[in-house]
């Protein structure tokens, strides 16, 4: 039986993570767990697999995460940079899908709109996997949600608060919470609200899994005892020139001692990184010894890996 053999039946792609149950991403998660205690044993499970990694954004994490983690498996990546020439600029996406598909085993694109990666999707026979899209960010709240489970033990119950913008990340974290049965608290201001569409989607999983979503406008009223505080950047990649109004709104939703001190005894701090110190969130909470921010972009690497075996074996 090959090392990286896995029970799990999954779609071909990871494209929003609503794709997988919560049992498959319990099993997606015990997967890490041995692939991070015992890399030794995956190091050839990807033999001879070729990726290629198409970035219409910039990257740190990302980029090298993904390239470490094939690396790692004994796999090998193309990097292809959109970040000048989006796709479908110079051709159209169907045609770069099915020569990608002749070429390698796998595709992670790093896009600005969801709709370039679910056409890639839609054209190539190879799995493609979402490293980022203006609607979600799936490896990042699977690694966050892994990264919560090594530091409490369990997820089930979980007070999780978010404070911030209703973007893609807090979609994703929305999503991934409540197939993990935490109760999660989403404080944004009025008009940077979480998509309802998904906010239901979310609420109909946590219904299942014994899990809760709550949404509020006060920071503090969803950091109260929580044991889990995350925020991520007012503007994302895209929307620079709405930076000065977005500061405005946000006037109070900085994540900082104050605010984290309404928090659990135990709990930690979370970001996806890159922060914008001084603005979403204070310098000191992001040295504090309650910050796991690196935990997080460690755990990218490990997650990543279970991900990359699961829909490659």
């Amino acid at each position: 039986m090959n090392a990286a053999a896995t029970t799990l039946t999954l779609t071909n792609d990871l494209l929003t993570g609503m794709e997988w149950s919560p049992a498959q991403v319990r099993e997606l998660f015990q997967l890490a767990v041995d692939v991070k205690a015992r890399p030794e044993k995956y190091g050839t499970a990807l033999a001879g697999r070729f990726l290629a990694l198409i970035f219409e954004k910039p990257s740190l994490r990302t980029r090298v995460t993904f390239e470490a983690g094939i690396a790692g498996l004994g796999g090998a990546s193309v990097f292809l940079d959109h970040t000048a020439s989006h796709l479908g600029e110079r051709e159209p996406i169907r045609d770069v899908a099915k020569c990608l598909e002749r070429w390698v085993h796998g595709i992670v694109a790093r896009v600005f709109a969801q709709e370039s990666l679910d056409e890639l999707a839609s054209h190539a026979k190879v799995p493609v996997i979402n490293a980022l899209s203006d609607m979600f960010h799936p490896c990042q709240a699977f690694a966050d949600f892994f990264t919560l489970e090594e530091r409490f033990g369990g997820l089930r119950g979980l007070k999780f608060a978010y404070v911030g913008d209703g973007n893609n990340m807090c979609h994703s974290l929305l999503l991934a919470g409540a197939r993990a049965g935490a109760h999660l608290r989403i404080a944004t201001p009025a008009g940077y609200e979480a998509n309802a569409t998904l906010v239901a989607d979310a609420k109909r999983i946590a219904r299942e899994t014994r899990g809760k979503i709550e949404i509020f406008r006060s920071p503090e009223d969803a950091v109260a005892g929580a044991q889990a505080v995350y925020t991520d950047v007012w503007a994302s990649m895209g929307q620079e020139e709405e930076s000065a109004a977005r500061e405005a709104a946000f006037a109070g939703f900085q994540v900082n001692e104050e605010l984290f001190a309404q928090a659990a005894p135990d709990a930690v701090f979370l970001h996806c990184l890159p922060a914008h110190r001084g603005l979403e969130v204070s310098d000191g909470m992001m040295d504090s010894p309650r910050s796991i921010v690196f935990e997080q972009a460690e755990n990218r690497l490990h997650v990543q890996k279970a991900i990359l075996l699961t829909l490659l074996n």
